[in-house]
């Protein structure tokens, strides 16, 4: 699998996990040049405390559009430090 945005390739892995529909990808299938630590942070009832990042590719900037679980609740511990992406990031094989 593969996540683009800006036309950029900025994750690739064949060993994504799937959850409600999205791919989470292992934090070494990043190509990190392209995130940036974000403060946001949102909470999903069964998964966790959601932690963000902004990418930035070719002078284009795409705020929180991967997040992933830092510390998971027990039934989510198979995406824990796992990447998903959304905010027009498309994720194709």
């Amino acid at each position: 699998m593969k996540a683009i945005w800006n036309n950029q390739v900025i994750a690739e892995s064949d060993e994504t996990i799937v959850v409600e529909r999205n791919h989470y990808f292992p934090a070494n299938a990043l190509k990190r040049e392209f995130f940036k630590p974000s403060n946001t942070h949102t909470n999903c009832p069964w998964k966790g405390q959601a932690s963000y990042y902004t990418l930035e590719v070719d002078g284009k900037t795409n705020t929180d559009a991967a997040w992933y679980y830092a510390n998971t609740k027990d039934g989510a511990n198979n995406i824990k430090g796992y990447v998903a992406f959304w905010k027009g990031v498309e994720v194709t094989e």
